[in-house]
């Protein structure tokens, strides 16, 4: 197996599962009532668009400090959308089926954002 040396925030899992989380917020809020589209709607977009942006913005600090303080956002961001969802969900803009499908898309990217914080402030502690 050979090792990807991680040239770009890209590169990054945590990152590449955000986005896939992205991609299916964006499918599902499409069908959210129109008169929600600055309410709820708008809320959820912005909060799963942070994730990945923070993601990004982080790659690109140069001290793991800072990276580690927007890879921070980023979870609290994951954190922001689950509530989100579970709004959604309780309201019925959701099937219970698509909701699991972000949920557990979002528990995966969480997962990754922990990891990918916890070896940044590792690296942290040996520079």
């Amino acid at each position: 197996m050979t090792d990807k040396k991680i040239q770009s925030f890209t590169d990054l899992n945590a990152w590449k599962e955000s986005h896939k989380l992205v991609l299916l917020v964006y499918k599902h809020t499409a069908y959210f009532p129109k008169g929600e589209i600055f309410g709820l709607t708008n809320q959820i977009r912005r909060a799963v668009v942070s994730i990945v942006s923070n993601i990004a913005e982080g790659f690109g600090r140069q001290s793991y400090k800072e990276k580690t303080q927007f890879y921070s956002i980023a979870q609290g961001s994951n954190l922001e959308l689950q509530s989100q969802m579970l709004v959604a969900r309780d309201i019925r803009f959701l099937k219970e089926e698509e909701f699991k499908e972000i949920a557990n898309q979002s528990i995966i990217a969480g997962k990754l954002l922990s990891g990918l914080i916890r070896t940044t402030k590792a690296y942290s502690s040996k520079a």
